[in-house]
């Protein structure tokens, strides 16, 4: 039941998380390091700084905040305050119990930092973020993730919820883009500037745009309501095998090898809207074969211990 509720709360945060985050960079129109240096009158008067691109670096989107500084706090936020609930000992522990606590306590807050830590200072070294992008995104999810603390309707959620808030999150989104468009304000002015400054066009990838993010994290969101309000989910992990660490070991074993071939699958970029659509349905199928349909298989290789028991 731990591990559902986290993974639940994980993929809401990341989904929402990730959609402000797109919002945030609409509304701030922050640059990129690596377009920046060309085009900014500061050095006028010295010689610009040299600065080397790598395959990474020519993200398409604005650059504040940063979404891989987000995306790893709320995401790590989560994990963190979960397991640190989750061995928090009662009030009337004993002082042994007590000392213990505070050392996992710090551990796991320091390793949450360093990661952090890490993420930010591989974004600014790879001249895709300034140094207020990275602490903007991780302050900004770990405030979306503690948000998500006093949120519980998420676990018990119907799939009409999960669908309304994608339709929301699309259409609100889809909407503030066309109403700036409708005033002269273009949006999609990254693009435009990643493709002029990036050293080598083949590091340029239609999976770093805006919207690219928007379809993949919407389908993952909509993929997860159909898994957990699902006969497979309810049969395989609601029953007794959900509770048995076999059945438990072989989903982690299936999911992994799925994850795996589902890595090789690449979605043609030839056409935008085709490319949008297909990233979208292969978010989807992800959480719908890792949560439901993969334990289904399981739970029917195992079966069932009470038919057995019969």
């Amino acid at each position: 039941m731990l591990s559902q509720i986290v993974g639940t709360k994980m993929i809401w945060v990341a989904v929402i998380g990730d959609w402000l985050n797109l919002i945030f960079k609409w509304i701030l129109f922050g640059h990129r390091p690596y377009w920046w240096v060309q085009e900014t009158h500061f050095y006028q008067n010295h010689s610009l700084p040299k600065i080397e691109q790598f395959h990474i670096t020519c993200e398409t989107g604005p650059g504040s905040p940063s979404g891989h500084a987000m995306g790893s706090s709320c995401v790590w936020y989560v994990m963190v305050t979960s397991v640190v609930n989750f061995t928090r000992p009662p009030s009337d522990t004993t002082y042994q119990e007590s000392q213990r606590f505070r050392l996992v306590w710090s551990f796991l807050w320091i390793a949450f930092w360093v990661i952090q830590i890490s993420v930010c200072v591989s974004r600014v070294f790879i001249a895709t973020h300034f140094p207020h992008q990275v602490i903007l995104g991780v302050l900004a999810g770990m405030l979306v993730a503690e948000a998500f603390e006093h949120i519980p309707s998420i676990h018990t959620a119907s799939f009409k919820v999960y669908l309304q808030t994608s339709l929301f999150l699309f259409f609100f989104a889809l909407s503030f883009y066309f109403l700036l468009k409708m005033i002269h304000i273009d949006l999609l002015w990254s693009i435009s500037k990643a493709k002029k400054w990036c050293v080598n066009p083949d590091w340029i990838h239609l999976d770093t745009t805006p919207f690219a993010g928007l379809v993949r994290n919407l389908g993952a969101l909509f993929g997860l309501g159909l898994a957990i309000n699902s006969q497979m989910f309810v049969k395989s992990c609601k029953g007794k095998n959900g509770y048995r660490m076999r059945f438990k070991l072989t989903c982690v074993a299936a999911t992994l090898t799925t994850l795996q071939l589902y890595d090789l699958i690449k979605v043609p970029t030839h056409t935008e809207v085709l490319f949008y659509m297909l990233s979208f349905c292969k978010s989807a199928v992800v959480p719908l074969s890792v949560v439901a349909f993969i334990p289904y298989c399981v739970h029917l290789l195992i079966g069932d211990p009470e038919k057995r028991l019969d």
